[in-house]
C-alpha cells in the first residue's frame, strides 16, 4: 500500500535554528563590509571627479605643481574628503601636458583585530583649456 504525499508534507519543518544562525552571520558580515567599505569607494569617486574637474581650468599648463595641488585640495576640502594626504598626489609637467598621479590607501578597522586595506591608484593626463 502506498503512502499519501500529504503525510510526508506534514513532516517537513523548514530551516533549522543552525541554518538561520549561519544565514544571519553571513548576511550580517556582508552588511558590515558594505557599511565599512561603501564610504571609502564613494570618497574615491569624489576624488576622481575632483581631479578630473581640474582639466577644465584655464591656464593649467602654466600653473606650478603647488598651485595644482592647492586646487585639488580645495575641491576635496569642499567635498569633505579627508582620507587622502597632500603627498599622495604626484604632479609631473611635460610641456603642455600635466600628469597627475593619485595613489593612496585607506585602512579601516572591521572588528577587533581584523582590518581592511583598500589601495587606489589613478593617473590623469591633462592639458587644460
Amino acid at each position: 500500500m502506498k503512502q499519501s504525499n500529504l503525510s510526508s508534507m506534514g513532516r517537513q519543518t523548514g530551516a533549522s535554528v543552525l541554518v538561520m544562525l549561519i544565514m544571519l552571520l553571513f548576511f550580517g558580515g556582508l552588511l558590515t563590509l558594505g557599511i565599512k567599505l561603501g564610504p571609502v569607494y564613494l570618497d574615491d569617486t569624489t576624488i576622481s571627479k575632483a581631479v578630473e574637474s581640474i582639466d577644465k581650468t584655464e591656464g593649467l599648463s602654466e600653473m606650478g605643481a603647488a598651485q595644482i595641488r592647492t586646487l585639488i585640495n580645495k575641491r576635496l576640502l569642499v567635498n569633505n574628503v579627508r582620507s587622502m594626504k597632500p603627498e599622495d598626489i604626484a604632479i609631473e609637467k611635460n610641456g603642455e601636458m600635466v600628469m597627475i598621479k593619485v595613489e593612496y590607501e585607506v585602512r579601516n578597522n572591521l572588528f577587533r583585530n581584523v582590518d581592511t586595506i583598500v589601495h587606489f591608484k589613478h593617473e590623469y593626463e591633462m592639458t587644460g583649456q
